[in-house]
């Protein structure tokens, strides 16, 4: 699903990134550890765009979405991102948190149709019967748009036993709940792949339980996850790989069992022997 190939990012002429090289699969559940200032999190946001490579290439489906040239927002469509201090709307309630992305990007394309099928309808009346363009069924309007977003996004606060706080504002929520509601936000966008940069580091300790679950089913059901993480029983459970990333570069790669039990960088030996 995703090719990163020799991947850099420099600030102020420092680099962070010295060259990275990683393929993600559909399905793979990767987690990213390292100490501080590794460029762990600068690799998660440089995937989707939300910092800009300064070099190398990030393959996402086919399309170098590295490439200045391309249309990142129609990409990261399909790339949900979930942070660490949650980045829910404080002036939102719950339900508009979760509504306000398909509802703007879906009326967005519907407006963006109805505008092609008004250009299509003009130019056609000067094309011959062979080379008319198709004028496409609109089946949606803006309030059907927003009733069917609306009931994706109380079937997903269901999901989660938060239904009865559609109403409320992110500050009367736990760190726990806010982030559930942030990871269920990036799900109401169909995503296929999730970025978590390091998503219970702000949690006190008797959230992370209720935030790893949920990503453990998640993981479960599929969905294809690149988590920037501390909880190394996380990544020993549920990842299928993990990547130890150091002084910006893939120190060592391995399924949990091998990265574990018999790593091979004295780097990641070292740190090893100071986090577990």
């Amino acid at each position: 699903m995703i090719d990163v190939v020799n991947l850099r990012k420099s600030f102020n002429k420092v680099d962070v990134l010295n060259g990275i090289n990683v393929t993600i699969n559909k399905g793979d559940i990767v987690a990213v550890i390292g100490p501080s200032g590794s460029g762990k999190s600068t690799f998660l946001r440089c995937l989707n765009c939300m910092e800009d490579p300064t070099g190398g290439s990030i393959i996402f489906k086919g399309v170098d979405i590295a490439d200045m040239k391309v249309d990142i927002n129609e990409h990261r469509r399909h790339m949900g991102m979930v942070f660490q201090h949650f980045n829910l709307f404080n002036n939102k309630t719950v339900l508009q948190n979760i509504m306000l992305a398909p509802v703007h990007l879906q009326c967005k394309d519907l407006k963006k149709q109805m505008r092609q099928n008004l250009i299509n309808s003009i130019l056609n009346m000067f094309r011959g019967e062979k080379n008319k363009k198709e004028i496409v069924q609109i089946t949606k309007n803006k309030e059907q748009i927003k009733r069917e977003a609306k009931e994706q996004a109380m079937t997903l606060l269901k999901r989660i036993g938060l239904e009865e706080k559609a109403n409320a504002y992110p500050s009367t929520l736990s760190g726990g709940q806010k982030q559930r509601i942030a990871i269920i936000r990036s799900l109401a966008m169909n995503p296929d792949v999730i970025l978590f940069d390091e998503p219970t580091s702000a949690l006190d300790p008797e959230m992370v339980g209720e935030v790893l679950e949920l990503m453990r089913e998640l993981a479960a059901e599929g969905m294809t996850m690149v988590v920037v993480t501390h909880e190394m029983g996380f990544a020993k459970e549920v990842a299928n790989r993990v990547i130890f990333i150091d002084e910006g570069v893939i120190k060592e790669s391995n399924s949990p069992k091998e990265f574990f039990e018999n790593p091979q960088d004295p780097r990641l030996k070292d740190f090893l022997a100071k986090v577990l």
